[in-house]
């Protein structure tokens, strides 16, 4: 694992965590992918499945999609961890959730 997976799976953790102190959000499934499979890995599966995670709709009932691992993904510091597909299918999942340029539309 390079520096940049390292940053990125710091930041995976970081999402348990803030979410856990700001929204009350438990979501240890989460955290225990990580730390299984590394947040690189637990990014991709949850980006390619066919339905958005409990855990992305959890944070939109919040109103936090900034907290989501898609939002993660689109950000520049990681953009080469992830192929143009990747960062396509995340924008797409957040625009069909309301994300409008970086945050959510109001």
């Amino acid at each position: 694992m390079d520096e940049r997976e390292r940053e990125f799976h710091r930041a995976m953790v970081g999402i348990y965590q803030t979410a856990k102190r700001e929204l009350g959000y438990n979501a240890a499934w989460f955290l225990q992918m990580i730390s299984n499979q590394g947040g690189l890995a637990t990014a991709k599966q949850l980006l390619w499945s066919d339905t958005p995670s409990d855990g992305f709709t959890t944070l939109w009932d919040h109103g936090r999609l900034d907290l989501t691992v898609e939002a993660h993904i689109l950000r520049p510091e990681y953009e080469d961890l992830f192929t143009a597909d990747d960062r396509d299918k995340a924008r797409e999942r957040l625009e069909r959730y309301g994300w409008a340029d970086g945050h959510e539309a109001t």
